[in-house]
């Protein structure tokens, strides 16, 4: 059994620590991080959990494609090492569920931010349906991964014309319903810098502008 597949066997809750909360998310989630950008988000999470063990964090790009990528990859890959977390690098949205190292673990969790197809036009270009597709492709992989009274979150960007998205819709025909839709603000998370993550702005941030959390669980008549 390699590193990595051990971590996952010892994925695990500590009951005997105190849980700790960071706006929707407890230290006590089994939590699956889908295409984390530089991993910022993960570090986040585990800074105020103090410890990420709980947290398996994806990328769909290898460890040294990160690393060229995003300045602060190096530094977050090293801090979740030592705070406990699995980090997987190559993990496709669409296939996670397959993956052999995530088949059949299930998550509490299952958060993908600001999701979007790395296109070379405008992310804003209404006509790119790559972008609906890639989020069509996640839900349906992540309603296999769901754990009883899981939940799948996305935060987007809610303003025209990103609205024209539909992630409600979409989620619905991957057998997903509405839990709730939440104001996201990125003061609630220090440290996270969401990131372009294409083209040669990759590394650079974004103003998330009005955005929200969509929170889904699963419709129990599948």
């Amino acid at each position: 059994m390699d590193s990595l597949e051990s971590h996952l066997e010892m994925l695990n809750i500590d009951d005997n620590k105190e849980e700790k909360w960071i706006k929707h998310y407890s230290s006590t989630q089994k939590m699956l991080l889908v295409g984390d950008g530089d991993f910022s988000f993960a570090v986040c999470l585990a800074e105020a959990f103090g410890s990420a063990t709980n947290i398996v964090a994806t990328s769909l790009y290898s460890e040294e494609m990160m690393r060229l990528k995003y300045s602060g990859a190096a530094s977050n890959l090293r801090e979740l090492e030592e705070l406990g977390c699995t980090v997987m690098h190559g993990v496709n949205a669409h296939t996670m569920n397959s993956h052999p190292l995530l088949t059949h673990k299930l998550f509490g969790r299952i958060v993908y931010n600001f999701p979007q197809a790395a296109l070379k036009r405008s992310e804003a270009n209404i006509r790119q349906i790559d972008h609906r597709r890639l989020v069509k492709g996640f839900f349906k992989s992540a309603s296999d991964m769901m754990e009883e009274n899981g939940e799948v979150h996305v935060t987007h960007k809610t303003p025209d014309p990103y609205s024209k998205w539909e992630i409600e819709k979409l989620a619905e025909e991957a057998g997903l319903f509405l839990v709730e839709k939440v104001k996201f603000r990125k003061s609630d998370y220090p440290g996270y810098e969401n990131k372009r993550g294409s083209g040669s702005r990759a590394d650079e941030s974004f103003p998330p502008g009005n955005c929200c959390t969509f929170k889904f669980g699963k419709s129990t008549s599948l």
